[in-house]
């Protein structure tokens, strides 16, 4: 096994920003309705030096089309069909206040430029983006990380569904602004790359101007380790999945680094075999998988590895037929798991034949169209030549299980160009001054006040602060006391109701604050907090009327103690069989008689103490 490597990890955080439209006024929300359908048709274009972008090209070999569905909250900006408004002040103004908390320096204008993007997901081609601040830091358990740069651009439109030949997308989402903000590879575990993107997380958070919820934040994650390549992971949703996903890339280098060293080790620098048709060696197999290629227009076609035997069944294999998939074919199958697959000995055997294979060599087969099967091959050919050298530059997609999977080359600096139709914005000393004095808490100085003035575990407090509750719960506890019920109200009830299938996003902060100044007033005990957001939510009722339909009170003094001497006498038979380990089958049945009229611990400590004086008595 080779040892661990040091390893280098940056970030590239993407914020959707709760204002209307980067280029026009629409809402930034994402709606069902759809309005009206258009198709489209995207090819690459050459950036200004007269290069076109190798990552562009490879999605133009794709020929897709593209359907579009429009709504209400997209319009002819969004289509392609209007040139684009000026660019969003409030959205350039957040992003500022942002790169201000970050000691970043910001540009004397702010400057948009179209990034080539030809996959579907910009009816126009490209992408809008503008550099709004540069050179900022972050200080992560002692150590400092670098923000070179600190952009905002316009967001992709919503993939709804992808085919071989179209792609389906919506545009509410295209045009939302995103703020990104890009960390130096200054990252060296995964444990620290999860920890950088949640004090990132917080401070925009902090701007009060962030979307909330999944999706709205997505983070791109760049890793290599020593002797490896940067690799782009584009997508990931979820901030608990970042270090697994780096993990995963340090793994998966790793070990094409160990088949690198391998077939160095024989002597092998490079692959030049022939492509070969195996139809006619392979005529009549019952192989279902190769039948596919047997036909007229289709073909089964074979590739010798040299010095690869024994390296697909690991790493490779999974590679090749990324690779291979990009063309539009099924898949491989390849020597390390043969025979298989309803291939037999026989037919591994004259295909070795065929290939002029010795026993350190593996091969791979592709069964399709003949076409695409020859455009499948030659991917196969390409990538056995990189692994070869060890990892390739590439772009991955995120899954959610925290694997990862080929999409296509790292894009270069040949699909930037300048946005001729969006003009400049000048940042100027006296708006910089202004946004000086309006910058936010920092968040580790929030947490600690919280903590200081409400008396809440400072892990709620971290929590409150990640979910974006630490504003409204501010505000409720000052006004109504109570912070302990009022953060497990956000942290636990609220999660709880919504894995029952309650839509707490409808619950709004009057809501809660209807809640709490009922709390206040004694109306009703804390326990009784999620059964009355329960009710509000499944009648459609106001807190008012939701304690009214529960029938709701608070105890008057001493009423405690007659209600649980009525219940011991109801239950005497069972006192005088269990004794004191009574208790918990008695607690059941006055939280059942008395909940949300008195606190669950002063239930507790009277029953447990009219038991106990009981059974003196006896």
């Amino acid at each position: 096994m080779t040892p661990d490597l040091p390893i280098k990890v940056g970030l590239e955080i993407h914020q959707q920003l709760a204002t209307h439209k980067l280029f026009c006024n629409c809402d930034s929300r994402l709606v069902d309705e759809v309005t009206e359908e258009f198709l489209r048709f995207l090819r690459p274009t050459q950036s200004e030096l007269g290069e076109v972008d190798r990552a562009a090209l490879e999605e133009a070999k794709k020929g897709r089309a593209f359907r579009y569905q429009a709504t209400e909250t997209s319009c002819l900006v969004e289509a392609d069909e209007e040139p684009p408004h000026e660019g969003n002040r409030e959205a350039i103004e957040t992003v500022l206040i942002a790169a201000l908390a970050l000691g970043a320096q910001p540009v004397d204008e702010v400057q948009f430029m179209r990034k080539t993007v030809i996959d579907g997901s910009n009816t126009s081609g490209f992408q809008r983006s503008a550099l709004v601040a540069q050179n900022g830091t972050l200080e992560v358990d002692g150590k400092t990380i670098g923000i070179p740069t600190i952009c905002l651009e316009e967001d992709a439109a919503r993939l709804i569904h992808r085919g071989k030949g179209e792609a389906l997308y919506r545009l509410d989402r295209l045009g939302i602004p995103l703020v990104e903000i890009a960390t130096a590879p200054d990252i060296d575990s995964p444990a620290m790359a999860r920890e950088v993107a949640l004090r990132i997380g917080r401070l925009l958070r902090a701007t009060r101007r962030d979307q909330r919820g999944l999706g709205p934040i997505r983070e791109d994650v760049n890793v290599s380790v020593e002797g490896g390549a940067r690799v782009e992971i584009k997508g990931v949703q979820e901030l608990g999945m970042i270090a697994s996903y780096v993990e995963g890339e340090v793994h998966r280098q790793t070990a094409l680094l160990v088949a690198r060293d391998a077939l160095r080790e024989l002597g092998i620098d490079e692959n030049r075999e022939k492509v070969v048709d195996l139809g006619d060696t392979l005529e009549g197999t019952k192989s279902h998988v190769l039948r596919q290629g047997l036909g007229r227009g289709k073909a089964i076609l074979g590739l010798r590895l040299p010095g690869f035997a024994g390296l697909l069944g690991g790493i490779l294999g999974p590679e090749f037929a990324a690779q291979v998939a990009v063309t539009g074919a099924k898949g491989i199958l390849h020597s390390d798991e043969l025979p298989g697959y309803e291939v037999t000995s026989e037919e591994v055997l004259r295909i070795s034949q065929a290939l002029g294979m010795s026993k350190r060599d593996a091969f791979v087969l592709v069964a399709e169209e003949a076409e695409v099967a020859r455009a499948a091959m030659e991917r196969v050919r390409a990538r056995a030549q990189a692994a070869l050298e060890g990892v390739p530059e590439e772009t991955r997609e995120a899954r959610p299980d925290g694997t990862t999977v080929y999409s296509r080359p790292l894009p270069g600096s040949a699909r930037m160009y300048p946005e001729t139709d969006v003009p400049p914005i000048r940042v100027g000393p006296s708006w910089l001054e202004e946004l000086s004095r309006r910058l936010p808490e920092p968040p580790e100085i929030r947490v600690e006040r919280l903590v200081t003035e409400f008396g809440v575990h400072p892990q709620q407090v971290d929590q409150l602060l990640d979910e974006g509750w630490d504003v409204l719960f501010e505000e409720l506890a000052g006004k109504h006391g109570h912070p302990r019920t009022i953060a497990r109200t956000f942290l636990n009830h609220l999660p709880e109701l919504e894995a029952q299938g309650y839509a707490v996003r409808n619950l709004t902060p009057e809501t809660f604050d209807e809640l709490f100044g009922a709390l206040r007033d004694g109306r009703f005990a804390k326990e009784a907090v999620p059964v009355v957001l329960q009710v509000v939510l499944d009648r459609d009722l106001n807190v008012d009327a939701a304690v009214v339909e529960l029938g709701l009170r608070r105890l008057a003094p001493g009423e405690l103690d007659r209600e649980l001497d009525a219940l011991l006498e109801e239950n005497k038979e069972l006192v005088e069989a269990r004794g004191e380990s009574a208790l918990q089958p008695l607690m059941g049945l006055a939280m059942q008689r008395l909940r949300g009229a008195a606190d669950g611990k002063a239930i507790s400590d009277a029953l447990r103490r009219k038991l106990k004086e009981r059974m003196r008595d006896v």
